[in-house]
């Protein structure tokens, strides 16, 4: 998918532009986030600076607007039943990652959103952060420090480790 989105903006911005636009908002996706944007800007043939850079501000740009706006979205989605089911799916899968988190705060939080896995990015991150009541500011340092983590481990799995395997 991450692909596809990459080439539709290349054919639209041009070969180099499009790839770097392309990479920053697959980026910006949920689930996918940088741990697919970096594998694509790979696939597409972009350098492994400009992978990660774009990825990494990709991902953080979301970040804020959901450790401000998250509460009250969920809020009036529930109270009108707008994907009321879908909230309620979010806000569980928040809760249940909260104990693994809330012991170690801040640390805790930075750790999860840099583990390289699915669901454990910037996004879930600062959804775990809001259900925790964190400080914005606590959340958004300890989240984007996650995301740089997080991508620096994924250039270097992607350009490093599968970079020589293909070479």
């Amino acid at each position: 998918m991450g692909e596809k989105i990459v080439l539709l903006i290349t054919g639209i911005f041009g070969a180099s532009v499009g790839k770097i636009i392309g990479v920053f908002i697959v980026s910006m996706l949920p689930i996918i986030e940088l741990r697919g944007a970096i594998p694509v800007a790979f696939a597409m043939g972009l350098n492994w600076q400009t992978a990660m850079v774009c990825s990494i501000i990709g991902n953080l740009l979301p970040i804020p607007f959901i450790l401000l706006f998250l509460d009250a979205i969920f809020n009036f989605m529930k109270k009108h039943n707008i994907l009321k089911n879908f909230v309620l799916g979010l806000e569980e899968k928040g809760h249940k990652n909260v104990s693994k988190i809330e012991k170690y705060g801040f640390w805790g939080l930075m750790i999860f959103v840099a583990i390289p896995l699915p669901g454990t990015g910037g996004w879930t991150g600062a959804l775990i952060a809001s259900v925790m009541k964190m400080s914005k500011k606590k959340a958004l340092i300890s989240t984007g420090l996650g995301v740089i983590i997080a991508g620096i481990i994924v250039t270097i799995a992607t350009y490093g480790v599968v970079g020589s395997i293909i070479s």
